[in-house]
Parts: C-alpha cells; sequence; structure tokens
C-alpha cells in the first residue's frame, strides 16, 4: 500500500486540550474504563467511538484551511459542479445532482496551493500527500529525516518536520545550485532517480507540512 499522508483537522477554539486528549487516548488505545465502583453507581465512560465522534465534532476541516469553495455556499464551486453535470453523459435531474453533491468542497479550487500537493494519492482528497515517493530520497536528506514521515503527528510536531526537511533540502540545493525547484510547483522534467527529482519531493513535502502544521493541523500516517 505505501504512505499516505493525510492532513488531520485541526481543534476549534476551546476545544485544544480536549482535542489533544483525545488523540492521546485512541491513538495509544488508552480508552478510560469505569471501575467497579464506577460501574455500581450506573456511571458510563464514553466509548472508542463516541470519543472519536467528540474528537471529528471538535474539529475546523483542513478544506476550509486551504480555501477550497464548497458546493451550496460559493459561487465558483457552484459553477465547477454546473460543469460537472454538463459532461455526464447519462444526467439525473440537476436538482438531485446539486443535493448529492451540496456541501462538497472543491479541492481543485483551492486557493492555499502548498496545501495540496502534486504528488498526490490515488483515491484519496487531492490534499493528501503520497509520503511513499519519500522512500527513495534517503540518500540525499539521510534515513532519519525520511523514516520519520511514517509516524501520525499533531501541529507543532508536523510543522518542526517540515522545518527540518527544508533546511535539508535548502542546504543541498544550494550546494548544487538547484534552488529554483524550490518555487517550481510541479516536478521537474528529468528521470525519477535525479537528484533534481528527489529534490523536488523533499521541497513538496516540507511546504506542505509546514502550511498544515502552522495553521494548527497535524498529519495522520496512514500505511
Amino acid at each position: 500500500m505505501g504512505l499516505d499522508m493525510r492532513p488531520m483537522g485541526k481543534p476549534k477554539p476551546g476545544f485544544e486540550k480536549r482535542f489533544t486528549e483525545i488523540f492521546e487516548m485512541v491513538s495509544q488505545d488508552r480508552i478510560p474504563q469505569p471501575s467497579i465502583f464506577d460501574k455500581l453507581k450506573g456511571k458510563k465512560l464514553p466509548s472508542k467511538d463516541e470519543l472519536l465522534q467528540e474528537w471529528f465534532a471538535g474539529q475546523i476541516q483542513t478544506y476550509e484551511t486551504i480555501k477550497a469553495p464548497k458546493v451550496g455556499r460559493d459561487k465558483e464551486a457552484d459553477e465547477w459542479i454546473k460543469s460537472k453535470y454538463n459532461e455526464l453523459e447519462k444526467k439525473p435531474s440537476f436538482d438531485e445532482f446539486l443535493k448529492e453533491h451540496d456541501g462538497y468542497y472543491v479541492i481543485e479550487l483551492a486557493k492555499e496551493k502548498d496545501g495540496v500537493p502534486v504528488y498526490i494519492a490515488m483515491g484519496q482528497d487531492e490534499n493528501v500527500f503520497r509520503g511513499q515517493f519519500l522512500s527513495d530520497c534517503g540518500d540525499i536528506i539521510g534515513e532519519d529525516l525520511v523514516n520519520e514521515a511514517w509516524e501520525t503527528k499533531l501541529a507543532d510536531k508536523t510543522l518542526d518536520y517540515g522545518n527540518r526537511l527544508m533546511s535539508a533540502a535548502d542546504k543541498l540545493a544550494k550546494e548544487k545550485n538547484l534552488e529554483y525547484l524550490k518555487t517550481q510547483r510541479l516536478p521537474p522534467d528529468t528521470y525519477e532517480d535525479s537528484i533534481e527529482s528527489k529534490l523536488h519531493i523533499v521541497f513538496s513535502l516540507a511546504k506542505w507540512l509546514i502550511f498544515y502544521g502552522k495553521n494548527g493541523h497535524g498529519y495522520e500516517a496512514d500505511f
């Protein structure tokens, strides 16, 4: 399957402490269990599913942070969905189609491009980074920095990791006179195993991590 890096929602104002508490309970499989006295008193503690429901309900979605227009709210998203409807060969009624896609975020129209990678994960949202690409970059930045991608992180560690990747990429780019790759969005037109190709992956991931980390989002390592 390989590694996909999925940005997490961030806590709504006032939910920050509880957000981290639930994340740690669930990720470390430390769901509180009722004591014998709790059971005798009929006291119930939230289940894992209930904790996750609370966690997701207390989040601001990543789509809002990347400023992706939303169907039913933003004109450009409504125009986009209309164009998709017009491309259909077999059409339901437009009202049905619109109702089915109400609330859909159009990531390809997002304003914040650093949060929308060119190295995408197939079958996932377009803002999920295909971290598996990084596995070929150990020879240019070291295996430790590469392996860290496989660890789910909250925002502060996401930002720190992004900064360290950027520092390594900047240093190498300066040495090899490849600094132009930092601002180039699309992959360079070179063979996959070239230093240019690998360095562009590192720059792209560093920008993605820094964008989400500084905006309060962590990421889930899914592999």
